[in-house]
C-alpha cells in the first residue's frame, strides 16, 4: 500500500522527538514543515506518477511501476503512461530505473549505475555535504535545508524497513515488510498512532505536503546538474547535467500528480461502523488475508509496532545527529 503514510509518520515522529528536547533543528523542520514532509516522500519516490490512463474516461490510474491491466475506474481498457520531453517519452518504469537509485543512494541503482551505490556509513558524509550546499546555494536556505533532512529520513526509513540496514526486528503476519502486513502497518499508523496519540488530521496535513514548493537542492542532490558545490567536492563521480530537465520535469509531475493520488488512496484508510463493530475497507482486509481492523490491530500491537516506529525515530535522529556534526553551522543544532 501507500510509502506516503509511513514516511509522513516517520518525518513527524522525528520531528516532534527533536521538538521536545528543543533543539534548533527542530524548530527549522517545525517551521517548514511541508516542505520537510514533502521531502520524506517526494524526496525518493520519482515514481509517484500515473501508471496508465484509463481510456474510457481519459482520467490518469495507478500508481507508477505497479502494472495495471484494467481501469479501477470503469473496469475498461488502460493504456500506458508516458511523460513526453524533449529527450522523448518515458514509462513510469523507465523513470524509476533512470533516478530510484539517485534520490535512494544506499540501494535502487540499476544496471551500470550500480558502482555508485553508496555504503550506509557513508551516507552522513553525502548528506552533510548538499546540506552546506543548501545553505550556500538557496535564496531560502532553511527551507532548503528542511528538505535535506525530510529526503534523509526517507532514505533512513527505507533502509530500515526494507531491511537494507538492519536494525529492526518487528515480525508481523509474515514479516517485516511485506504486501500482506503493509495494509496493517499503514492502517495502525493512520488511526492509532496518527489520529488516536498525535491527534493528526491527516486530509489538511497531507493537502499542505501537497502544496510545498519544489526545492531546487534535489537536483542537487541527485547529481543531476552540473558539478558543483561541497558534494562535488568530495563526490566528482555519477554527475549526469544531460538529466537535469528530465529530473526537473519527473519531480514537477511527483507534485501535480501526488493530490490525485492521494484522492483515490486516502478513503480506503477510512474506518466505517457495521453491527456496532469498526471495518476497514475491503481491499485491505482482502491484501492482509482476510484480517478485520479489530484483528489488524492486534496483530499490530502483538508484534509491537509503536515500538518498531520508536526505533525508526531513535535512528534517524542518530543519523540527523551524525550529519549536523558534519556541518559547521550546525553542530549544535541537535
Amino acid at each position: 500500500m501507500s510509502g506516503i503514510v509511513g514516511h509522513t509518520m516517520y518525518a513527524l515522529l522525528a520531528q516532534r522527538e527533536l521538538m521536545r528536547r528543543e533543539c534548533r533543528l527542530g524548530r527549522i523542520l517545525n517551521d517548514n514543515q511541508s516542505v520537510y514532509l514533502n521531502a520524506a516522500y517526494l524526496g525518493c519516490d520519482i515514481q509517484t506518477l500515473p501508471e496508465a490512463v484509463c481510456v474510457d474516461t481519459g482520467r490518469e490510474v495507478g500508481y507508477g511501476t505497479v502494472p495495471l491491466s484494467v481501469s479501477p475506474l470503469t473496469g475498461g481498457t488502460v493504456r500506458p503512461w508516458k511523460l513526453q520531453h524533449p529527450q522523448g517519452q518515458f514509462t513510469p518504469r523507465e523513470i524509476h530505473q533512470r533516478f530510484y537509485g539517485r534520490t535512494h543512494l544506499v540501494f535502487g541503482w540499476y544496471a551500470a549505475d550500480r558502482k555508485y551505490t553508496l555504503p550506509y556509513d557513508h551516507l552522513p558524509d553525502y548528506v552533510a555535504l548538499v546540506a552546506r550546499d543548501a545553505l550556500s546555494q538557496s535564496n531560502d536556505r532553511f527551507a532548503s535545508l528542511a528538505w535535506v533532512f525530510g529526503w534523509l529520513v526517507h532514505i533512513v526509513g527505507d533502509s530500515l524497513i526494507k531491511s537494507i540496514q538492519p536494525g529492526l526486528s518487528m515480525k508481523l503476519l509474515d514479516g517485516l515488510y511485506t504486501p500482506a502486513n503493509r495494509p496493517v502497518q499503514d492502517l495502525f499508523t493512520w488511526h492509532q498512532v496518527g489520529i488516536q496519540e498525535l491527534q493528526l488530521d491527516w486530509e489538511p496535513l497531507l493537502d499542505d505536503v501537497c502544496r510545498a514548493p519544489f526545492q531546487p537542492i534535489q537536483l542537487q542532490a541527485m547529481r543531476v546538474t552540473r558539478p558543483g558545490g561541497h558534494l562535488a567536492s568530495d563526490f566528482s563521480e555519477g554527475w549526469v547535467p544531460a538529466d537535469e530537465s528530465l529530473a526537473a520535469e519527473v519531480c514537477r509531475q511527483n507534485r501535480r500528480y501526488l493530490p490525485v493520488y492521494l484522492s483515490t488512496l486516502l478513503p480506503r484508510y477510512q474506518l466505517r461502523m457495521q453491527d456496532g463493530e469498526l471495518h476497514c475497507h475491503p481491499e485491505l482486509s482482502s491484501i492482509a488475508g482476510g484480517l478485520t481492523w479489530l484483528e489488524m490491530l492486534d496483530a499490530a500491537r502483538a508484534a509491537d509496532m509503536r515500538g518498531t516506529l520508536q526505533t525508526i525515530t531513535e535512528l534517524t535522529i542518530e543519523m540527523m545527529q551524525a550529519v549536523c556534526q558534519r556541518v559547521p553551522s550546525l553542530k549544535s543544532a541537535v
